[in-house]
């Protein structure tokens, strides 16, 4: 082992420009296909000691790769005799280059030559000539990505075919950065850009959030307008208790906290509850702060509302993370729509007689939420769905004929369109 790392440092040191952060998105993608580990997670290892450009480039080139890669192996497949198999370097190695040449316009003879050194005793030659052939042939990508068909398949038959061809052009390109404010924004430079909601703004495509005023301040933080409704459905706190259960990385708690809740926030990520605290540092917003795994915390008093963002498959955000639905089959969700039944049944025991708990998920899965409330409801005598009101959600957003809150890829697709969430206001007996 310690002789392999010798050799490959001595590669290493060899290499193009430019080839550490494509190395980095070779590790990145077999860590995801492979393993079955998340973007998020997998990067900070992948793309150690990096230069943060590098970084950030190394992660465009796999979230390109992962986005566009039903049609780059269709574009590989169909140029090679013998079909490469799915796990082996040179596919790897040929779908980040793909992903350069056709989705990120990389300067093409900078793609050859960081591919060849990645091969690391493969197949060179054959590498050389697709991506030559590429160019020659001046491969393109279709206008909208594909879908893995397992996931086309079961979007369809959840949702039709209309929704899962709305998918697939969400998915065709990173979605545009929406902010929620603690206060409805004053200004010439908030009056400018599109607000689908009370207390927030959409930036256009391709304006950096590092340039939008305020930051520092404390006057915004970014949050899909999707996952805004939840903490929407629970309206004015005028002192009263909540638990935000599951709440890192805080920004349903701001949005409790500037609406006058007194917030307890729960989650069992120490790492992601700094992260919260520092974002309600910045806004000088305050809420009380407890780690715990909530399948054993139990609060000190029972609360007049409880949101429980309950953990998920997350396939609804799979427009920010597009290795979900690489990563994520049927049994995972199963596994997933169990602990939110555990977690859902221990939450409606800490809500007031009459108090209010919002259930959400950023899913597309009807097991994890339409399925979910029907089957908590059933055993829960008492309980039931209090449907959204006029005013409460935003504009192209309406309960189901249930009283259900659920957005897909294919509303306010004109504007932007939204994460795919599961939202249900339920109301405890009396």
């Amino acid at each position: 082992m310690a002789e392999r790392r010798r050799s490959r440092g001595r590669a290493d040191a060899g290499d193009p420009p430019g080839t550490a952060p494509r190395r980095a998105a070779l590790r990145l993608i077999d860590a995801i296909l492979r393993r079955g580990d998340s973007l998020d997670i997998a990067s900070h290892a992948a793309t150690q000691g990096l230069a943060p450009a590098d970084r950030a480039f190394a992660i465009a080139i796999v979230s390109e790769a992962l986005r566009w890669m039903v049609d780059i192996d269709a574009l590989i497949d169909g140029a090679t005799t013998q079909p490469l198999p799915e796990d082996v370097k040179s596919r790897a190695v040929l779908r980040i280059a793909l992903a350069q040449l056709l989705a990120l316009q990389s300067p093409p003879h900078a793609v050859v030559a960081t591919a060849l050194p990645l091969v690391d005793g493969g197949p060179r030659r054959l590498v050389h000539a697709l991506l030559s052939r590429a160019q020659q042939e001046a491969w393109a990508l279709p206008a909208t990505a594909s879908l893995p068909p397992a996931v086309a398949a079961r979007w369809t038959a959840q949702w039709g075919e209309a929704m899962a061809a709305a998918a697939s052009a969400a998915w065709s390109g990173p979605p545009p950065v929406d902010l929620s404010f603690a206060a409805e924004p004053e200004g010439a430079e908030w009056a400018e850009l599109p607000a689908l909601a009370p207390r927030h703004r959409r930036l256009p495509r391709g304006r950096a959030v590092e340039d939008v005023p305020g930051f520092r301040e404390g006057g915004w933080w970014v949050q899909d307008l999707a996952a805004s409704i939840p903490a929407r459905l629970l309206g004015p706190g005028n002192g009263r208790r909540v638990l935000d259960l599951c709440a890192a990385p805080g920004g349903k708690t701001m949005q409790l906290a500037a609406a006058g809740w007194d917030v307890v926030a729960v989650d069992a990520s120490a790492k992601r509850l700094e992260r919260l605290k520092s974002n309600l540092a910045r806004t000088g917003l305050s809420a009380e702060v407890a780690q715990g795994d909530i399948r054993t915390w139990e609060p000190d008093a029972a609360a007049d509302a409880i949101l429980l963002d309950a953990p998920c498959s997350a396939t609804g955000i799979f427009r920010r993370h597009p290795d979900v639905l690489h990563r994520i089959e049927p049994a995972q969700i199963g596994a997933m729509a169990e602990l939110q039944a555990e977690l859902l049944a221990r939450a409606a025991r800490w809500v007031k007689p009459g108090g209010a708990l919002v259930y959400a998920t950023c899913s597309l899965e009807r097991a994890e939420g339409e399925d979910r409330i029907t089957a908590f409801l059933a055993g829960h005598p008492g309980w039931a769905i209090e449907a959204a009101r006029p005013g409460e959600l935003p504009g192209g957003v309406v309960p189901d004929a249930s009283g259900f809150v659920r957005t897909l890829p294919s509303m306010l697709a004109d504007a932007g369109g939204l994460d795919g969430f599961f939202v249900a206001r339920l109301r405890a007996p009396g």
